[in-house]
Formats: C-alpha cells, structure tokens, sequence
C-alpha cells in the first residue's frame, strides 16, 4: 500500500507555468507527487512497484493512474497539465518506448502512448537514472556543471552522462556503465564493474572469499574497519574498479565530476576519499574530477521526472 501523503518532500524546484505530476517507477519502488506550479512537491508517496509477469507495464500504468487519482483528490484545487514518466530498463525518449526491462518483464512497450490515453495529459518519458542524473546537473550536485557523470552504485550500477550539458542517450543505450569492462581483480582478466563494485557484489565477494555469509555491503565496511583482512581487500577491489571507470571517463569524455549515488555512496567519505587518491594515481597530465555524493538522494528519478513534464508546458501556451 502506498505511503501517507506528505506536505512536501524534497527541495524546490522553482516556478513554472503550471503543475505536474511525476512517476518513478524502480525496480522495487514507484514513487509518485504533483509538483505546484510553484515548484514545491506534494503529496509524495510510495509503493512496491506492482509485478505482473502477464502484463507487467500495463500493471505499473494501473497503479500510476491510481495515484494520479489519489493526488488529484487530495490536492482538488490544483490542475496538472502534464506529467513525468521515468522507467527503468533501456528506453527510447523519443518515441516514448520501454525497449526492455529484464527485471520487470515488458519489452517494447509504448508507455507514453498509453499514458497519455490512461492521465488524458501529455506524458514527458525516460529513464529513471538517467532523468536523476539530469535532475542533479539542474538542482543538486553537479549543479553549474556541463561534463557529469552521475554513478548510482546499489544492488547493480547503472548512470547518467552528461557532455555540454546534454544528456546522453543513444536511443536509450547509453548510461549502462555497470557493464563496462574493468580489470578483475586477480589482475589475469576483465569483468564488469559491476561484479566488483556494485553493493551486491562486495556482499558477494566477501561471502565467496571468506566463506562467512554478510547481509550487504554495509556489513562488508563494518568488518574493514574491525581490520579484517579480506573484507578491506574487496573494498580496495570496488574502490580500484570505480577509479578505473573514472578515470576512463575523463580521458574520453573531459568529465569534470562524479556524483555517486545509490546505497553505497551512504558510506560517504570512506568510499569517496579512497577513490579520488585512486584516481589521482590512474590521471597523469588530465584535470582531476569533483568526486561527490549525490543532494537529490533518492527523490532524484522522480525530480528529474517532473523537470522533464515542464518542458511540455511552453508547448501547450502556458508559457509566462
């Protein structure tokens, strides 16, 4: 069941010409607000995204055009005139499709489509870490900044990468750094970054190595700082694979800052003072990146939704 309504909840996103709703939609949670035409978020709330291997987005629209009810009706004098839809998976912004989600089960399924038909609005699409990253280029962390990477390191890795201030997107293909390759950490081959330094993994990797089961990667930074040898050795692995993939960032992209976010950047600067001295061994003659943890925390997706609804507003001649 979702949560109680809330007031507001998150930081102020400025004026616009009217209100919107935004939906983020994860692949454990579904948070969903209006956002006032003054910037302000009401009404959060959230949920367990619904499952439904039979029709698996369709039962995610029933459930956004559910709140979209119950916000409607809560705040009766206010009248969105357009709404945020984020995903995850691979998505097509432009055509408004989620090509797939492994985790949730659609494939080429037209949400914005039937969005639009579902909330009768016109309906802004997107991909959920991509649309936070976005979110903390505009309002958060890399605010004022053009060249950003925005690494959300959970159970998987996943991100956003941004150049001259554009998002990339490549038809919805881009933003999958957990799947770059990185050097492994026995040193005698490649793998994923994100079989090394994803939360997941370190829980993994440090129950596979020592034999004793943890309960997360929290667990992991616990027994590093009683000094256990191999738990501050898988930390050290996840530390190396990030600034590996940062480093490659910036040669290749000019990147001037990296914000993590996700569960793992809750450990703050034990994960973030490590990786910039990594870092700073792997660069020679290129400029050193910020390295921060996200502002927008967990609201980002849902932000970067309703940001991307305003940018439908101006069409429809609601423009100030």
């Amino acid at each position: 069941m979702p949560t109680a309504p809330a007031a507001t909840d998150g930081p102020n996103l400025g004026p616009a010409p009217a209100a919107v709703f935004a939906f983020d939609v994860g692949g454990t949670d579904l948070k969903a607000a209006l956002i006032d035409a003054s910037g302000t978020i009401k009404g959060l709330r959230r949920s367990r995204t619904p499952l439904d291997k039979s029709r698996p987005a369709e039962a995610v629209l029933d459930r956004v055009e559910d709140l979209a009810g119950q916000l409607s009706r809560d705040f009766p004098g206010m009248r969105p005139e357009a709404a945020g839809l984020v995903v995850p998976g691979l998505v097509d912004p432009r055509t408004g499709t989620g090509i797939l989600s492994a985790n949730l089960g659609w494939r080429d399924y037209p949400f914005a489509a039937v969005a639009e038909r579902r909330l009768g609005l016109p309906v802004a699409f997107g991909h959920d870490v991509g649309s936070a990253g976005y979110a903390e280029a505009q309002l958060g962390a890399a605010r004022g900044l053009s060249d950003v990477v925005v690494m959300i390191l959970g159970t998987g890795i996943a991100g956003t990468v941004l150049t001259d201030g554009r998002v990339v997107t490549a038809g919805g293909y881009a933003g999958e750094l957990g799947h770059a390759l990185v050097p492994a950490p026995n040193g005698q081959a490649s793998c994923i970054l994100e079989s090394v330094a994803s939360a997941g993994a370190i829980a993994r990797r440090y129950t596979q190595l020592s034999g004793n089961t943890v309960h997360g990667a929290r667990a992991v930074l616990e027994l590093s700082r009683a000094q256990d040898g191999i738990a501050r050795q898988v930390w050290a692995d996840a530390v190396n694979a990030l600034a590996f993939s940062v480093a490659q960032f910036v040669s290749i992209l000019g990147t001037e800052a990296i914000v993590i976010g996700g569960g793992l950047s809750e450990a703050g600067e034990e994960l973030l003072a490590p990786l910039r001295l990594r870092v700073d061994d792997l660069l020679s003659f290129q400029r050193r990146p910020l390295i921060v943890t996200s502002q927008l925390g967990q609201n980002g997706g849902l932000i970067g939704a309703a940001l991307k609804a305003r940018t439908l507003l101006a069409p429809l001649g609601l423009s100030t």
